[in-house]
């Protein structure tokens, strides 16, 4: 960390105790760093990215495409916590204390989520299940059409404009031949709303006390449907049969909720053609991950059946 970072770090706190620095991670591909800065009396997040010349990607995926998605990724995540940093009802995520760039380091001054008794660690699985398909719901509820100003225009960092290289080392398939459809088929939606882009469970605190959760991580945020935050969050949470057996009650739930907190904002006309229309849509939302993961990671762990079911329901449809 240069001297002059360090120096408008040390400016927020209030007293002269010495504060410490200590490492909570290193940034993915080493683009930087997360850090838990702390005296007795305040804590913050400092994320600190530093871009490298040369990226260094675990799976080797080290292109210029690469690069300028993760460099553009940082620069939207800053303008999430500057221009959308207000908290919305039942789905909390830190607060922006201030960011800005020194010596070419970017950096995110954000609210400690663990001095308000969130923690990394789920509190129990199946209810860490159920907090986060909620605060999902309400999060695309309070952006229901909502158009993603200064934020990625289509959110998630998988899908198709963002990987052609990973679409072109990709097999001959009917997946393959359907994926600029599928493509079209999540983006034409008529209902859409601000997605996390990256909602695996990694991304989500628990609170120790209360029934709640935050999320973090705010990258890949942008414009889409909300099924495509569920789908992949819960691909993170579930192994194949439990994604069998879980489907329409995690289903239910989000739609239960996100019923319930659109009704202040649309009719219940509107409601139900919104559900139709994203019910039949999640199948394309497992279909299109499945084709970001052929290309990025064919032996990838999240193949299984389930997603292969899910992508034949979606070619289907077509």
């Amino acid at each position: 960390m240069n001297v002059q970072l360090k120096y408008t770090i040390e400016k927020l706190f209030h007293s002269d105790e010495k504060i410490s620095f200590s490492l909570v991670q290193n940034l993915w591909s080493n683009y930087g760093s997360l850090l838990r800065v702390n005296n007795s009396q305040q804590s913050f997040i400092v994320k600190v990215i530093k871009i490298p010349d040369l990226s260094n990607h675990p799976r080797g995926w080290n292109s210029s495409i690469s690069h300028n998605r993760k460099k553009k990724s940082y620069l939207i995540e800053n303008n999430w916590y500057e221009r959308y940093n207000y908290a919305l009802k039942d789905c909390y995520f830190p607060r922006l204390i201030t960011s800005g760039t020194v010596n070419e380091e970017q950096f995110l001054i954000l609210e400690d989520l663990q001095i308000a008794g969130y923690s990394p660690a789920p509190i129990d699985i199946s209810e860490s299940i159920k907090l986060v398909i909620k605060w999902l719901a309400s999060f695309h509820a309070n952006y229901i059409m909502v158009a993603p100003k200064d934020l990625w225009k289509i959110g998630t960092y998988w899908h198709l404009q963002t990987r052609p290289e990973e679409f072109a080392v990709m097999d001959n398939s009917a997946l393959k031949a359907n994926a600029k459809q599928i493509d079209e088929k999540l983006n034409q939606a008529k209902y859409k709303t601000i997605i996390h882009g990256d909602a695996k469970l990694a991304n989500f605190l628990f609170h120790k006390s209360e029934n709640k959760c935050a999320a973090v991580d705010f990258q890949y945020v942008g414009g889409g449907v909300g099924v495509k935050d569920l789908a992949y969050f819960l691909s993170s949470v579930y192994e194949e049969d439990d994604l069998f057996k879980y489907e329409e009650t995690n289903l239910d739930l989000y739609f239960s909720t996100l019923t319930e907190a659109l009704a202040s904002k649309m009719t219940t006309e509107q409601i139900n053609d919104l559900e139709k229309e994203w019910r039949t849509l999640y199948s394309f939302a497992w279909c299109d991950f499945y084709r970001f993961l052929l290309g990025w990671s064919p032996g990838h762990y999240k193949i299984n059946k389930y997603i292969k079911t899910k992508t034949q329901d979606a070619l289907k449809c077509l």
